[in-house]
Parts: C-alpha cells; sequence; structure tokens
C-alpha cells in the first residue's frame, strides 16, 4: 500500500512524524467509520509494526473503524520509561480525538510493552460519569454514558499481544534467560544501562521516593490517574499470549496467570485459527486485598507477582493461547504474533540488532551476553530485514477482527 493509493480499497496516510492512519477509501464507509482504533506496538518499535493489522482491520470493518498507528514513542523512546510513553500516547490519542469529532468509540490494541503503555495512558484518558445518559450536544451523534468514558468516547475493546501485564523480573518471565536464577538476578540490576527507566519499570525496581513500582501503581487509581476505572469500563479485555517460543515475555506474564493456572494445550482448536491452542474466559474476581506488600518486601519477586495477579483478576478477561510450534518461524514468536519482525531489525540499508545509547564497555558485556546466551536467536532475527509473516500470524489477526465489539 501506498500513501493516498487504494489498495483492495484501503486507504493510509503517513505523517511526518511516522504516524499511521488507515481507512476505507469508499467515502460513504469513512464517514460512518465513527470507532477509533489506537494500535500500539512494542519496545523499540515503530507505527509500522501493526501494518498488517491495520489493513485487516480497515478491509474488514470498513463503515466501521478508524485504524490510528501510534508513533509518538517510537525506536529510542520506547526506553524513556512507561509512564512517559503512556503521557506522549494519551496525548496522541486526544489530538486524533479532536481532529475527527464524528468519533463515538474507542478500543486500543497493543503489542509487547505497548500494551503497559495503553493501560498507563486509558488511566490519564478516563472521564468520570457525569450522571444520567444523555444526547451529546457536540453534533456528532454519540450519547454521554452513565459509565464513565476513555477521551470521551465509548470503551469497547482493550487487547493486549504478548505483553509482560506481570514484569519481567520473575522466574522465566523473560524465557531467553532460560530461567537461570543467576542470569535473571544479573538481568535485574544491569537492565537500566540497557532499556533504561523501561528496563526499571519492567524488572519492578522503579522504587522511587518510597512509592511502590509503577506496575504496583497501575491497580489503583490515584490522583487524577484512573488506572482501574479506565480499564474496568472497557466491555472486552484480551490477553493474546505465546505458550511457546517467545524468548521476550513469557507465558504466564503475557497472560495474567500463576504457574498452577496455566492450561494444558495440544493443537489446533479450530482449523480457522490454526495457532490458537486455548481459549478462557475469566470472570472478575474479588480477591482480598488486605495482603499487600510493603515497600521493604519489594525484593521478592513472588509476593509482588501475586498482588499483581490479584489486582488485575478484579475485571474479566478473554484468554487466548497461541503456539506457533509447527512454524518455520516460531523463534520470532514474539513477532510473529503480531505479524511483523520488525521489532528487532533497523536501519534502510542493512540489518541490525537495535542496541540503546549506553557506554562502550556495557554494550560489549551486553554483546557478549547476548551472544552466549542465544546466538541461534540473534542470527535469525539478523539474517531477516523488514519481513512481514503474512501466513503464519494472520489468524491471530483474523480472530481478534471476528471477536472485535464495533
Amino acid at each position: 500500500m501506498q500513501d493516498g493509493v487504494a489498495v483492495n480499497g484501503v486507504c493510509s496516510s503517513e505523517s511526518v512524524n511516522g504516524s499511521r492512519d488507515v481507512f476505507s477509501c469508499k467515502d460513504s464507509d469513512s464517514l460512518s467509520a465513527d470507532h477509533l482504533v489506537v494500535m500500539v506496538h512494542g519496545i523499540l518499535g515503530s507505527s509500522s509494526d501493526w501494518k498488517f493489522g491495520a489493513e485487516q482491520f480497515v478491509k474488514r470493518l470498513p463503515d466501521k473503524v478508524f485504524v490510528h498507528c501510534s508513533e509518538r514513542n517510537m525506536s529510542k523512546l520506547t526506553l524513556d520509561g512507561v509512564d512517559i510513553m503512556g503521557e506522549r500516547l494519551a496525548k496522541e490519542v486526544l489530538e486524533i480525538i479532536q481532529e475527527k469529532p464524528n468519533l463515538c468509540k474507542i478500543s486500543l490494541v497493543a503489542h509487547s510493552i505497548g500494551g503497559l503503555v495503553a493501560r498507563y495512558a486509558i488511566g490519564r484518558l478516563y472521564r468520570p460519569p457525569k450522571g444520567e445518559a444523555k444526547e451529546d450536544t457536540s453534533g456528532n451523534g454519540c450519547k454521554e454514558e452513565v459509565r464513565g468514558t476513555i477521551g470521551g468516547l465509548e470503551a469497547m475493546n482493550f487487547i493486549t499481544v504478548a505483553s509482560p501485564h506481570l514484569g519481567s523480573r520473575g522466574n522465566k518471565q523473560v524465557p531467553f534467560l532460560f530461567g537461570v536464577t543467576a542470569f535473571e538476578k544479573a538481568a535485574s540490576f544491569v537492565i537500566h544501562w540497557i532499556f533504561r527507566r523501561t528496563g526499571r519499570h519492567l524488572f519492578l525496581t522503579d522504587v522511587d521516593e518510597g512509592k511502590p513500582p509503577l506496575l504496583k501503581r497501575l491497580l489503583d487509581d490515584s490522583d487524577e490517574l484512573y488506572f482501574m476505572s479506565a480499564l474496568r469500563i472497557f466491555k472486552r479485555r484480551v490477553l493474546y499470549s505465546n505458550v511457546a517460543y517467545d524468548h521476550i515475555v513469557g507465558w504466564r506474564t503475557s497472560s495474567i496467570r500463576r504457574n498452577s493456572e496455566l492450561p494444558k494445550w495440544e493443537e489446533s482448536l479450530n482449523e480457522t485459527y490454526p495457532h490458537i491452542v486455548y481459549e478462557e474466559h475469566c470472570k472478575a474476581c474479588d480477591t482480598d486485598q488486605d495482603e499487600t506488600v510493603s515497600a521493604e518486601d519489594y525484593g521478592s519477586s513472588d509476593q509482588l507477582e501475586e498482588e499483581l495477579i490479584r489486582g488485575l483478576s478484579r475485571v474479566s478477561w478473554e484468554k487466548i493461547d497461541v503456539s506457533f510450534h509447527k512454524s518455520k518461524q516460531r523463534i520470532a514468536a514474539h513477532s510473529v504474533i503480531q505479524v511483523s519482525l520488525s521489532l528487532f531489525l533497523a536501519g534502510d540499508n542493512k540489518s541490525s540488532y537495535i542496541v540503546p545509547e549506553i557506554n562502550e564497555y556495557h554494550q560489549k558485556q551486553l554483546s557478549l551476553f547476548l551472544l552466549k546466551v542465544h546466538a541461534p536467536i540473534l542470527r535469525t532475527f539478523l539474517q531477516v530485514k523488514d519481513q512481514v509473516l503474512h501466513i503464519e500470524g494472520a489468524d491471530i489477526i483474523q480472530h481478534m477482527i471476528d471477536k472485535f465489539l464495533t
């Protein structure tokens, strides 16, 4: 697809900053589309990561959705921290809403760290209910709901794909560390050299000024940030998780489960979705929140992880488990589930593994560590340049659209 050119009835426009809007080329469809779908990429990613997914959404729902692929946190900006990225995303969404007054509904689809950024952003965008439902006087034909809204829009679907909701420091939460305790402990100490504030948030080492880690704070409302209220008003909350071969985000953290809750899976449940091996609808659970973790106890990942599970279980979730164990690209499952491999690739003229700006000594140490720990994975990534695996992950996008509330 090229900007300004219709391909199968789907148009796109790309801003100078890199954001991508995807919509129907048919005027009657684009004018009736009142549902904003915001797609958020993962760490070191870009708006193009969701290119395939965005096009499929518009192709299947041309008169329903207007898709915006976020650009405010591209590449190294994803290292600034979940909170800073969340603030940027919230501002970006508000700008889109102001530019398109016909919008009535909103959904978010986020990959990897983007899932945490989206959770922060909706907390900022949440507007408490104003009272009884009434016709909106803005002229867009929408109603002001008794329930809260996201930037004034009705909250529909909140979807994350391979997102580390429980963080990354627990046992086997980052699979390429092999579950080796020594590797996992070492990663907690050095992660900020590599991924800066975002690394601290992922490994829950951001205990600043006596405050709990940010992932813990995302469980509650505070000040003008309504994290849990915002999550609760979505009509659907969905988790797509890799059961294996995701070397970046573990199954437990992406599906918000304890080890004992991980289901047994075998083969595909449906020929239409060959890579989906398990589906579960979890009702909201009013867990006992009295057993909280004190500031001095944050060193125990098991205790804090349990609190994160309990907090997130206060709302219902649809859990979709995915496996690419028969795929030739299974080693890159973290990106294949999104139908994109650009997460690990950069540069216009050559392939390269992105390493943030850290000092030369730490960069050498990181390179040696990565090569020793997982050389086969790196070789696979470095051999591929901006490939979009339409076949292997397309059924996941199709499932997402088939279940999508419009």
